[in-house]
C-alpha cells in the first residue's frame, strides 16, 4: 500500500480533504472571505443563524478587547466596531470550538487542550496589550488556535494507531513536535497550517504556525513573537515539572522580557480568563489554576530558603560564615567572596520568582480555600528576602 507522504498530506488538507466537518454556520464564514461582493449584514444575517454563536460573540467582544465606550448589543454594532474580517475570524474560531468533542479520547484530553489554549489567547492579547505591536483580537485568536493542528492529527493518525499510545502533553511543545515528526513525518503545527490557510485564517495569524525553534527569533513577526511567549507562559501554569526561575531566565535571553512585565502579563490573563471562558464553554478554575502556580512558585523558594539562614546564626550553629573573630585580609577576602557567591545566587530567583507570587496574590479571592496557603507562601518569601538582606549587610 503505497504511503503518503509529507507532502501529499499536506496537499489534502490545504484542499479541505480531511478536515473536520464544520457547522453550516462556519462554512458560511469560510465562503464570506472569499465573496468579495459581502456586506456588514450579510456577515450578521449569517451569525445571527446561531443564537447561541450570537450570544457569545458578543459577549467576547465587549469582554475582551472593547471596553472603552458603550457596550454593543448587536452583531452590526460588533462588525462596526471590530471589523469584517476580525469578527468573521472570532466567530469561526468559537465555532471550531465546538467542532470537537469534550472529554477525554484516548492519549487526548480536549477539555484541557482547550484550556491551555485559552490561558494562551489571554497571554498573547496581554502581551499584544503590553508592547501595542498588533490588535488585541487578533492576538488572542492566533493564541486560541496555534495549537488546533494538534486535535486534526488526533483525528488523521493518532486515534487509529494501534502502536503504543503516543503522549499528547503540549509541553514541553519542542518534544512533541519531535515524536509526531519522527512517527508520522509531519507534525501538528504543519497540518495546522494547511487548516488555517483553508479555513481562511488572516496570514498574520496563519504564520504563527512557523516553529520557533532556536535562533529564528529575528525572523518572528511581532504577533508570532507574543504566540511564542505565550506558549512559553502557559508552561509555567500546566507543565508539572516546570522550574519557573529557569523559565523567566529563559524568556528575560530570548525576548528581553524583565520579570515584573512577565507577572504583570500573568496576572492579567488570571484576571480574565473566567469571564472569557464562558464564551467559549470552557470550565475553568482559576483558584485551583493559580494554587498549582503557587506551588511550582513554593518549589523554587524552599530551594532557595536551603541556601540561606532564615535566622540569625549564633556563634556555634551552623549557617553561613562570619566576619567576627577574623584577623587575616586573607580569611576576610574568602568570607566575603562566599557571602558575595551566595546572594549572588539568591538575589535573582528571589527577586522575580518572590514579585511573582505577590503578584499573584492579587488576583486570588482572600475568601477562597487557598488562600490562607498561598499567605504562607508569601510569608516565606519574606523571611528570605530579610535573610538575603543580612547577607548583604555582612559584604557592605
Amino acid at each position: 500500500m503505497h504511503k503518503e507522504s509529507n507532502e501529499e498530506i499536506l496537499d489534502r488538507l490545504r484542499s479541505g480533504y480531511s478536515l473536520p466537518a464544520l457547522s453550516v454556520v462556519a462554512s458560511k464564514l469560510i465562503e464570506l472571505a472569499s465573496d468579495e461582493g459581502s456586506s456588514v449584514s450579510d456577515l450578521a444575517d449569517m451569525i445571527g443563524k446561531d443564537p447561541s454563536l450570537t450570544v457569545r460573540l458578543i459577549r467576547l467582544a465587549n469582554a475582551a478587547f472593547f471596553r472603552a465606550g458603550d457596550p454593543v448589543t448587536s452583531l452590526e454594532q460588533a462588525v462596526f466596531r471590530v471589523g469584517f474580517d476580525r469578527l468573521r475570524v472570532m466567530a469561526l474560531s468559537l465555532s471550531l470550538r465546538e467542532t470537537f468533542p469534550m472529554g477525554r479520547r484516548g492519549p487526548m484530553d480536549y477539555e484541557r487542550f482547550w484550556k491551555i489554549s485559552l490561558y494562551k489567547a489571554l497571554l498573547a492579547k496581554s502581551l499584544d496589550e503590553r508592547f501595542g505591536n498588533g490588535n488585541m483580537e487578533e492576538a488572542f485568536v492566533a493564541g486560541l488556535v496555534q495549537e488546533i493542528g494538534l486535535l486534526i492529527m488526533f483525528d488523521l493518525f493518532i486515534k487509529n494507531d494501534r502502536r503504543e499510545s503516543i503522549s499528547l502533553d503540549l509541553f514541553p511543545l519542542e518534544a512533541l513536535l519531535l515524536r509526531e515528526k519522527e512517527r508520522y513525518g509531519i507534525n501538528h503545527r504543519e497540518v495546522g497550517e494547511a487548516a488555517l490557510r483553508y479555513w481562511h485564517f488572516p496570514d498574520a495569524i496563519v504564520q504563527c504556525q512557523s516553529f520557533f525553534g532556536e535562533g529564528r527569533r529575528d525572523s518572528l513577526s511581532p504577533l508570532a513573537m507574543n504566540c511564542e511567549m505565550a506558549g512559553m507562559l502557559s508552561s509555567m501554569i500546566f507543565q508539572k515539572s516546570i522550574d519557573l526561575n529557569s523559565m523567566f531566565t529563559r524568556i528575560k535571553e530570548l525576548f528581553n522580557v524583565d520579570h515584573d512585565t512577565i507577572s504583570d502579563i500573568v496576572v492579567a490573563a488570571f484576571d480574565e480568563v473566567e469571564e472569557i471562558a464562558g464564551s467559549l464553554k470552557v470550565e475553568v478554575n482559576k483558584d485551583k489554576d493559580l494554587l498549582e502556580l503557587m506551588e511550582k512558585a513554593n518549589r523554587v523558594l524552599a530551594r532557595l530558603s536551603e541556601k540561606l539562614p532564615l535566622e540569625p546564626s549564633s556563634e556555634s550553629s551552623k549557617g553561613l560564615p562570619s566576619f567576627k573573630g577574623l584577623d587575616s585580609e586573607r580569611d576576610r577576602a574568602a568570607v566575603e567572596y562566599t557571602l558575595q557567591a551566595v546572594a549572588h545566587e539568591i538575589r535573582n530567583p528571589l527577586t522575580s520568582v518572590g514579585g511573582f507570587v505577590k503578584q499573584l496574590s492579587k488576583t486570588m479571592d482572600s475568601s477562597c480555600q487557598g488562600w490562607q496557603y498561598m499567605q504562607v507562601i508569601i510569608e516565606e518569601t519574606k523571611k528570605l528576602e530579610e535573610a538575603l538582606s543580612r547577607i548583604t549587610r555582612k559584604v557592605v
